[in-house]
């Protein structure tokens, strides 16, 4: 009986020692547990690190219980989904608000990206080869930043331009002045003008001659016009003259001698003696004048000044009969020249 009882107690003895050992061993398996669910992490959000304690499992589940929110545009590394572990660092790179104006419109965009360029691509706003971004695309990001798309353009536009013809007039002493004709009429021609033109946002800002030529030479009008100055007389003759002065005139008469060394005459079918401003018309000039007929500058006077002449006659009578009258008077010939 003593020996079954010492067997028992033995028994017993060996079975509460397993007891012992197992719980020992659940509560290390149960410490080691905790212990590994239990992490530390360190989260960067901007300038800003925040070092938390989590039971948590990933990245979302520990925003979750921080209460920290992200938008869309928010950046974060590693992922939502990820596992996180003991020393962990999430990194938050939360969105600005930019400002961008293209093609007519101002876009309020909320953007996390290092940069212009990288935003623009993140927003799908395509830039074309020639359209130039402000500030430089490699700009970095900052609160309220204004940036302007300006789109840019070339075309390369042909055009064709009249070209006008020259009129060239070729003067005919030997026809009279009234007289002009065309000898030969005149054609435009054509040009071809290539110009590179800059648009900026749909307005023409620069246009450039790259290449002009010519297709077709323009053909030059010539005419002719006549230069000489013809009188047509009462009785239907026609003279040339040099030129014409509306004049005053009066008359004189007598036995004398002229300036020029002649004796003064009327000869009605002939040439006559007048007195003249040398100044004016020069002395030996031949001369017809309105109302008088053909005479020679010979004779001056002190009376005759500048645009006076003093028709010579036979008789005082005929002197009075002409008083002081304004006549025209037409210089044929000036000296040596008849």
């Amino acid at each position: 009986m003593l020996e079954k009882l010492k067997l028992y107690r033995k028994k017993l003895f060996s079975n509460t020692k397993l007891l012992v050992i197992s719980l020992i061993g659940i509560i290390i398996v149960t410490t080691i547990g905790i212990s590994k669910a239990h992490k530390t992490i360190t989260i960067n959000v901007g300038n800003e690190k925040l070092e938390i304690s989590t039971f948590k499992k990933t990245v979302q589940q520990v925003l979750e219980e921080n209460s920290i929110e992200l938008i869309e545009q928010d950046k974060i590394q590693p992922a939502l989904q990820d596992i996180i572990n003991e020393n962990t660092i999430i990194e938050i790179k939360k969105a600005i608000d930019i400002k961008v104006t293209v093609d007519g419109k101002e876009l309020q965009i909320k953007s996390a990206e290092d940069n212009i360029q990288n935003m623009l691509i993140a927003e799908d706003i395509v830039l074309n080869e020639m359209d130039r971004v402000e500030p430089d695309k490699g700009s970095k990001l900052s609160k309220g930043l204004d940036v302007k798309i300006t789109r840019v353009k070339e075309n390369i536009i042909t055009e064709k331009q009249i070209i006008d013809y020259e009129t060239i007039v070729n003067e005919d002493a030997t026809l009279d002045s009234s007289i002009e004709k065309v000898t030969q009429e005149g054609c435009p021609g054509e040009k071809e003008i290539i110009s590179k033109v800059v648009i900026e946002d749909g307005q023409e800002v620069q246009r450039k001659i790259v290449e002009e030529k010519i297709v077709k030479e323009p053909v030059e009008k010539l005419v002719v016009k006549g230069t000489m100055n013809t009188l047509v007389l009462s009785r239907g003759e026609t003279i040339p003259y040099k030129e014409k002065k509306y004049m005053e005139s009066t008359a004189y008469a007598g036995d004398t001698i002229t300036a020029t060394g002649t004796v003064p005459k009327r000869d009605p079918s002939g040439l006559s003696t007048i007195a003249v401003d040398p100044k004016v018309i020069p002395l030996g000039s031949k001369v017809y004048v309105e109302g008088y007929g053909y005479a020679v500058a010979e004779d001056t006077g002190g009376a005759i000044k500048n645009n006076i002449i003093d028709i010579f006659l036979n008789s005082s009578s005929e002197c009075y009969s002409w008083g002081r009258r304004m006549v025209n008077v037409y210089i044929l010939a000036y000296p040596g020249e008849w």
